[in-house]
């Protein structure tokens, strides 16, 4: 039996739901992002950069929940691509501030189309989903799941 059947004939929990969607997309995103050569964390951290200007790695970890040592790596590479660079941040001789170069802009730029095929994919106009009402309450989830695991990391 296909997982697609298996979905649709059972009560299957939300966060199941969530998982198979993130999964999904990681793997378009992969194949997707071979010929720029980066990978879809690395994606996101771009997108982080391009959000938060003058941001260090800690920052960075902390937000997206993910260890100190995998996101240096993950810059790492992007610093090899000649995507980031890395300049001390004035405030904190020991820190590093990450900056996106005009590599990186660009290709974050020309990625942007394959998040919004994939969206447009998944998302297509015969299911009747009001994005908008989704996106909302999609971020509301995720701003709810970053408090409570700050707050058992904390606690």
């Amino acid at each position: 039996m296909s997982i697609v059947k298996l979905i649709d004939e059972n009560e299957v929990p939300f966060c199941k739901l969530i998982s198979i969607i993130s999964k999904g997309q990681a793997v378009y995103l992969k194949h997707h992002l071979e010929d720029y050569g980066i990978n879809p964390t690395q994606l996101y951290l771009l997108f982080e950069l391009s959000e938060q200007c003058n941001t260090n790695q800690e920052a960075i970890s902390k937000r997206f929940n993910i260890n100190k040592g995998s996101v240096a790596r993950s810059f790492q590479k992007l610093e090899d691509k000649g995507m980031v660079v890395r300049q001390i941040d004035e405030n904190n001789r020991r820190q590093n501030k990450l900056i996106l170069t005009e590599k990186g802009k660009k290709t974050l730029n020309e990625t942007e189309k394959i998040l919004q095929d994939w969206e447009d994919n998944v998302l297509d106009d015969e299911d009747q989903v009001d994005r908008e009402l989704l996106k909302k309450a999609l971020k509301k989830i995720a701003i709810k799941s970053i408090e409570l695991n700050q707050g058992e990391c904390n606690g």
